[in-house]
């Protein structure tokens, strides 16, 4: 092979490389999916995750405004609290808890300091 062939080939592996590239670029810039087609916003998605040791994860979840908090783990998945208000909502939205349980946690909390 001679010396064009050479450099023809080395053109070819940098367009495609480039390409390769380009197109990686493209995907992580406009998400893989973050509309839906139309501009349709997603209805759910992971607001946060969070490691709690090697095997275990904490992690929020929104669906229709409302977030729900999970540790997924190797024996399963545990719903921590759910209903959330999401922070957009959190004015409109009712308490999470009633108010007896916010007095009583905020009785304790006195106590405790």
């Amino acid at each position: 092979m001679d010396i064009v062939a050479y450099g023809r080939f080395a053109l070819a592996l940098a367009v495609v490389v480039g390409l390769i590239v380009g197109f990686a670029w493209l995907v992580r810039k406009y998400g893989q999916g973050r509309l839906m087609p139309g501009g349709v916003r997603r209805r759910i998605g992971i607001v946060e995750v969070t490691g709690l040791d090697a095997r275990r994860r904490l992690v929020m979840v929104r669906r229709d405004d409302v977030e729900h908090l999970l540790i997924l783990g190797p024996n399963g998945e545990t719903v921590v609290e759910r209903n959330i208000p999401s922070p957009a909502n959190a004015e409109t939205a009712p308490p999470a808890y009633p108010p007896s349980l916010r007095l009583a946690a905020a009785t304790t909390m006195e106590q405790s300091s």
